[in-house]
């Protein structure tokens, strides 16, 4: 399991077209063609076969990396995601059916999807796993802009404990603003693990610091 995972930039249709080969883009121009077919017949369509059976769309999801690349695969699901407007059910269905890197995707892309706070509790499951690539995808924009205090907080606890970096908290600078009790949390956390013999995460002193009352620094993005 990766111990420092960044935030992961999504690449856009365009940027895959230019790095995917051709057989690649090829399978990529059916899978989003299933994916807004499906999108406009949502009402209207039934699934082939048994009702239970997967859309081709999300086969196409669980397969992105074989046809596409690993390294492409978070950027291509994500792109999935939106042309089939995926709605909380498959979405659910996704995340808890799929490989971690699936589960990945989806958190990755959550914020932009039309879902309010309907999906927190995908959320709030990645956070309760000690998963880092999934830890750091659950503190994206979604969490900022949809998960209350009490639970954002443990979050930033979970990312110290875990090794998360704090750098792939999204907001991180705008949420902790003059929050005492977060600050609490990190004091008592900090002593702890100096009681344990065990060094403080260099990125707590970070948050800390941001957590004192005051403007947020303008080159504060995080």
């Amino acid at each position: 399991m990766p111990m420092n995972p960044t935030t992961t930039r999504l690449l856009t249709r365009k940027e895959l077209d230019a790095q995917l080969g051709g057989a690649a883009r090829a399978w990529l121009d059916e899978a989003l063609a299933e994916a807004e077919h499906a999108a406009s017949h949502q009402d209207t369509e039934q699934r082939p076969g048994s009702p239970n059976a997967a859309p081709s769309w999300e086969l196409r999801y669980a397969a992105a990396g074989r046809y596409c690349g690993l390294e492409h695969a978070d950027s291509v699901r994500a792109l999935l995601l939106i042309e089939a407007r995926a709605a909380l059910p498959a979405l659910t269905r996704l995340y808890e059916q799929g490989t971690a890197a699936e589960r990945r995707a989806v958190l990755l892309t959550l914020h932009r999807l039309n879902l309010g706070p309907t999906a927190l509790p995908l959320v709030e499951d990645a956070l309760r796993t000690n998963d880092t690539r999934l830890v750091a995808a659950a503190v994206g924009p979604y969490a900022a802009a949809h998960l209350d205090a009490h639970n954002w907080r443990h979050a930033i606890l979970k990312c110290l404990f875990t090794g998360v970096p704090v750098e792939a908290v999204d907001q991180l600078a705008r949420r902790s603003r003059g929050d005492a009790e977060l600050a609490r949390m990190l004091g008592d956390f900090a002593a702890e693990r100096i009681a344990a013999g065990r060094s403080v995460p260099a990125g707590l002193t970070r948050v800390l610091d941001l957590t004192t009352p005051g403007p947020a620094a303008p080159t504060e993005e995080s």
